[in-house]
C-alpha cells in the first residue's frame, strides 16, 4: 500500500518518537542506543539530516538519519539507520524518509553518501556498489551490502576505506 508521506527535519520533541520507531523496526536497542549516541556526536551530528516521515497528524513514522563519516580522507555521510514502525512498513514511509535526507544533503553542499544495507533496497535512491568505486570497509562485510552515492556528478566518488562515526564502533 503506498502512500504520500510528508517528511520534515526532526525536532527536539521527535527524539523519544525516533526512539521508538528504531526500537520498534529492530530485534534489538542497539540501533536506538546508536541513534542517541550519534546524535551526542559533534563531530557526526549534523542538523538538519535527520528526517522523519510523519503521519496525518503530524507524528513521526518513518525514520532516515545521515551522520558524517570519512572515505579515506574525504567527508562523506553515512545513512543508517533507517527505520519504520511495523505498522507502517511497506507503505513508503521509509523511502520518503531516505529521499528526504538525501534531499537535504544535497542542499547542505554534501556530496557523498554511503549505506550498509539491503542491497535490494538501497538501488531504488541511486546507490550502487561502494567496491566499484573502490570504496571498502576496514571489516569483512558482503560485497553488495555496501553501497555508494553520489549526490552532485561533478563530484565522482572517492576511493578508500569509509571510516564511521565513533559510535558505530567499526
Amino acid at each position: 500500500m503506498s502512500h504520500t508521506w510528508n517528511t520534515r527535519a526532526e525536532t527536539g520533541a521527535d527524539i523519544p518518537a525516533i526512539r521508538d520507531i528504531v526500537r520498534a523496526a529492530f530485534p534489538t536497542p542497539e540501533e536506538a542506543a546508536l541513534v542517541d549516541a550519534l546524535r551526542a556526536d559533534p563531530e557526526a551530528w549534523i542538523g538538519g539530516l535527520s528526517l522523519v516521515a510523519v503521519d496525518d497528524d503530524d507524528r513521526p513514522v518513518g525514520h532516515a538519519l545521515l551522520t558524517r563519516c570519512h572515505i579515506g580522507d574525504s567527508p562523506a555521510l553515512c545513512l543508517a539507520p533507517v527505520a519504520v514502525l511495523p505498522g507502517h512498513q511497506g507503505t513508503g514511509a521509509g523511502a520518503a524518509a531516505v529521499r528526504a535526507a538525501l534531499a537535504a544533503a544535497g542542499r547542505m553542499g554534501e556530496y557523498h553518501v554511503v549505506v550498509l544495507g539491503h542491497p535490494e533496497y538501497y538501488p531504488q535512491f541511486g546507490f550502487g556498489r561502494a567496491s566499484a568505486h573502490g570504496i571498502g570497509l576496514s571489516i569483512d562485510v558482503p560485497d553488495e551490502a555496501l553501497m555508494a552515492l553520489t549526490l552532485d556528478a561533478a563530484h565522482p566518488l572517492p576511493a578508500g576505506t569509509v571510516r564511521y562515526a565513533a559510535p558505530f564502533g567499526i
